[in-house]
């Protein structure tokens, strides 16, 4: 028998994976390939190739073919979802030939010019968004700019290599340029004020360059025959728009109603909040995008994730002896066990600088509160733990002053690994935590989804966004339900650790001789 089903792709930042699932959206096969970062660039700078995508998207298509057909499944492709890194800047002529290399969210070069458009626009216009990235293209390498006839994301540039069209995911679309929540498009008015900032005419208006924004649902496209020969599927495969990567990740954690959370926990925190309505201002801790039907996503972002917490870890298994993955398993039981106030311990977690808190530098990671009774591995590192948590909260403390919902927050990232954390984030925000099942399928499983959207609207029968999540709500897996007494606990720790914080500063003058 033929199994009917969706692929999922997802380009991100050191490769690219791919996925086949049925129609339930199991996941039946897998493939994979890597790339690399344009090489000897100067630190800050961050550029890959196009073509090395386009390359790995071969390579982990014959991948997936090569487990489908060891595990004798036949397969029909019914429609495609494409997820991609965000904030890139592929340029290209009027033709879709790559002007050079791509600049991505990571490259740092146009800090000055997410300032200077957020100062201008009256918007959150991180330096990562890739129309600053543009700006600093105009001013910096005007002859790539004069010859720009396209300008899309990563995503975008692949979703047109299989399909010949210019469009993109209204998620991937608002880390290009501004959403407007009534029109669901680019913001007009922004774009007028972009230009009046750009002035110059010898470069083509904004609004000419940017993909059409396309919802989730609609259709974007179909493998044309040069699509088709690169995934080696039948010309005419439904193709959902090309999603940021944040978006789909959303989507993977079956993430469409307003007050819902996706929380991520790793070197770096990202906890993208679904709004019920726009952000009013600009607030330095939070950044704005789209979910894949539109709906206002607020995201708070860390730097310094649980990288402290790690450092503990390793330094408390070094002593032992200990391996890595030893010394984690070993230590983070005990971490689960210390009591909410960590024996005493408090812990600063900035081995870098945190943007959204105000901390210009990092080198301040700390422990306080050591004496015979607190000092162990399990109070350390929970310490560790808790002070991230909490830069988590005081940054969401930003969208409770305006009001935004917070119903449940999905757990994904490092922390699954140790599911009993969940309880701890549901105690320190007051709210109950969901640990999916499939938190390791990651974006690519979202990008399935959305062409599982796609297919099943295109028939009639999909209903809105958030239903069609719904309907996979079977497979969310483990929910923790906060403890009052422990709510009650966090929160006297967290008024401490506030106390703490506001020292930060004149801590960092000591520790690094700024206040001589």
């Amino acid at each position: 028998m033929t199994t009917a089903g969706y692929i999922g792709i997802d380009a991100g930042t050191q490769g690219l994976s791919i996925l086949f699932t049925d129609q339930q959206m199991n996941v039946l096969a897998t493939g994979s390939a890597d790339y690399e970062m344009v090489p000897n660039l100067p630190e800050g700078c961050y550029e890959q190739q196009p073509e090395e995508w386009e390359n790995a998207l071969i390579a982990a298509a014959r991948d997936l073919r090569a487990s489908l057909v060891e595990n004798n499944i036949q397969f029909e492709v019914l429609a495609i979802g494409i997820s991609g890194q965000m904030h890139g800047e592929v340029l290209t002529d009027a033709n879709g030939k790559p002007l050079g290399p791509v600049r991505l969210w990571c490259d740092a070069r146009n800090e000055a010019e997410g300032h200077e458009l957020t100062e201008q626009l009256g918007t959150k216009m991180p330096k990562r968004i890739t129309a600053a990235r543009w700006l600093w293209t105009i001013r910096e390498r005007p002859e790539i700019a004069r010859a720009a006839a396209h300008l899309t994301t990563p995503g975008g540039w692949l979703a047109f290599r299989l399909t010949g069209e210019w469009n993109l995911g209204i998620g991937d679309a608002a880390g290009m340029f501004p959403i407007d929540q009534e029109t669901l498009n680019y913001d007009a008015k922004l774009l007028e004020k972009y230009d009046a900032i750009v002035a110059d005419d010898t470069v083509r208006p904004l609004s000419e360059l940017l993909p059409n924004v396309r919802l989730a649902g609609e259709e974007s496209g179909r493998l044309n025959p040069s699509g088709a020969k690169l995934l080696n599927l039948p010309e005419g495969t439904l193709v959902a728009a090309a999603e940021g990567d944040q978006p789909c990740s959303l989507a993977g954690s079956l993430i469409g109603e307003a007050g819902m959370v996706s929380v991520s926990f790793g070197t770096s925190v990202c906890a993208n909040s679904v709004g019920d309505r726009p952000f009013q201002g600009v607030s330095p801790a939070v950044d704005h995008f789209c979910a894949a039907d539109g709906k206002p996503i607020n995201m708070v972002w860390l730097r310094n994730g649980t990288t402290f917490m790690n450092t503990l870890v390793e330094m408390f298994g070094k002593a032992s002896g200990m391996e890595r993955a030893a010394a984690f398993q070993s230590i983070m039981p005990q971490a689960m066990d210390a009591a909410p106030n960590c024996g005493g311990l408090l812990a600063i977690p900035f081995m870098d600088d945190e943007p959204g808190l105000g901390v210009q530098r990092g080198g301040t990671a700390t422990l306080i509160g050591l004496d015979p009774d607190s000092a162990s591995p399990g109070n350390a590192v929970k310490a560790g733990l808790l002070a991230t948590m909490f830069n988590l909260k005081l940054g969401s403390e930003t969208l409770d002053t305006q009001g935004f919902p917070r119903t449940e927050m999905v757990l994904a990232g490092g922390l699954t690994q140790t599911p009993s954390t969940g309880q701890i984030l549901a105690d320190v925000f007051n709210v109950e935590v969901r640990l999916l099942h499939s938190a390791t399928e990651g974006s690519a499983w979202g990008a399935a989804l959305l062409a599982g959207y796609l297919q099943k609207t295109s028939e009639g029968g999909a209903g809105d966004w958030p239903q069609f999540l719904a309907t996979h709500a079977g497979t969310s897996g483990t929910r923790f339900v906060p403890n009052p007494k422990a709510v009650t606990e966090y929160n006297a720790v967290y008024a401490r650790y506030q106390r703490l914080l506001a020292e930060n500063e004149r801590l960092a003058s000591s520790i690094n001789g700024t206040n001589e």
